[in-house]
């Protein structure tokens, strides 16, 4: 999904007054005249905004956030695999106990040993992830396989011994774990495991070496403890590598820098809702002044996303967080410039009334918004209001400053707004 904006239409601004206010008290004039460049830096202005919001698509109040991001069963497909990969590392660790005991065959009592078992491979070839509605996510694996390989030892009696290498085969696991997600009072998610099963179908060992054939008569002594070994060890690695998880997700920023003026404060509001097709986490969504963060005069309104589950991500941007990015580059100073006469070509220097007040001398403006810019969310439209003043001043030969005039600009602009699909 991607946000996109359409052309805007200029010719809805409104410039009140449009009036120069000369100072010169021998020669007081009044004239209208609405310079194409103030109203390219008003439409600069509105870009700005625009870029503001567009910073958020790639994502304070006490209670509702600023931006909402909703993932579905299609995004927790897409990032099932990371979540596997991280269990298949852990499940690589497994320690297998050597095995030591006696078994009884036709042929009477036999001692044995196994040790130094090790895992050479491990395959988990189906997995699934599905929410679980109002506590998390459910991750389940089937028919994973895990190969190991060891070395065993056999006496019979008192003068037969024997030893070789083994090969153990493990097929039909089985895992079920459910992990709640919720806030860490820090604005980042966590994960703890609120239950966890799992089974084993079946262990095979084959015994190669000297007397080999005399292990493989009471191997179903050895699979019996190898396997209640490796299923008490399953849910415990799972166990373990939640703190792993958590320590990761604690690294997470939750404060970006925009630019050299504005920063976003994205931490989660609270803990993410769980339904059955979706999860949605609320998130702060506030632009602060890098230098002085100050917290806007205004709070979130509720907003909700759509109701549709058919793609992998949503995410709800409100005015709130927009509005926010207007204050904070108004409070830094970011929409105040000057323009000076160079820019401008000499227009103004080549105007009958500047030319006979101060013949000769360049001019130059000083455009600020005197309030933030107010944009507004409508169904399909926004609105974007920017009062500003422009400020003439002459520059004299030592380079000081005398005032000519003094312009009040309103900025109004309409557009529609929608998203696209990618």
């Amino acid at each position: 999904m991607y946000l996109s904006i359409q052309p805007f239409s200029f010719s809805q601004y409104v410039y009140q007054p449009q009036t120069w206010q000369f100072m010169d008290e021998e020669k007081k004039r009044r004239t209208t005249y609405c310079s194409p460049s103030i109203k390219a830096k008003c439409e600069m202005m509105i870009v700005w905004c625009v870029l503001a919001l567009l910073a958020l698509v790639p994502v304070s109040t006490a209670t509702n956030p600023g931006v909402k991001v909703k993932l579905t069963q299609k995004g927790l497909d897409y990032g099932r695999q990371l979540g596997v990969a991280t269990l298949q590392q852990k499940f690589r660790t497994i320690s297998i106990p050597d095995q030591s005991g006696k078994g009884k065959s036709f042929i009477g009592k036999v001692e044995y040993s196994l040790k130094g078992i090790r895992i050479v491979n491990l395959q988990l070839p189906t997995s699934t992830v599905g929410l679980v509605s109002g506590n998390g996510v459910r991750l389940s694996i089937d028919n994973a396989n895990i190969k190991a390989q060891g070395n065993w030892r056999v006496k019979y009696r008192r003068f037969i011994k024997a030893s070789g290498s083994f090969d153990l085969t493990v097929s039909g696991v089985t895992i079920s774990v459910n992990i709640a997600v919720n806030n860490d009072n820090r604005g980042r998610p966590s994960v703890s495991m609120t239950s966890c099963t799992a089974n084993l179908r079946d262990v095979n060992v084959r015994f190669s070496g000297r007397l080999s054939w005399l292990y493989n008569l009471f191997r179903s002594f050895i699979e019996r403890p190898i396997r209640n070994s490796l299923r008490a060890q399953i849910c415990p690695l799972v166990a373990k590598s939640i703190p792993d998880i958590n320590a990761e997700l604690a690294t997470l920023n939750v404060v970006a820098k925009v630019d050299n003026y504005l920063e976003i404060d994205y931490s989660m509001l609270g803990s993410p809702l769980i339904s059955s097709e979706s999860i949605e986490l609320g998130l702060k969504g506030v632009f602060y002044n890098i230098r002085q963060r100050n917290e806007p005069p205004f709070s979130a309104k509720p907003f909700s996303l759509p109701s549709q589950n058919t793609n992998m991500l949503y995410i709800g941007l409100s005015a709130f967080t927009v509005n926010s990015a207007a204050f904070a580059y108004h409070n830094a100073g970011a929409f105040s410039f000057d323009i000076t006469d160079d820019l401008l070509g000499g227009l103004f220097a080549r105007r009958r009334a500047v030319a006979e007040l101060y013949p000769g001398l360049k001019m130059k403006l000083l455009v600020k918004t005197v309030k933030a810019p107010i944009i507004t969310f409508e169904p399909n439209n926004v609105t974007v209001q920017i009062s500003s003043t422009v400020m003439a001043d002459v520059i004299h030969q030592n380079n000081t400053l005398s005032p000519l005039f003094m312009l009040n600009l309103v900025c109004h602009h309409e557009g529609r707004d929608g998203l696209s699909k990618t």
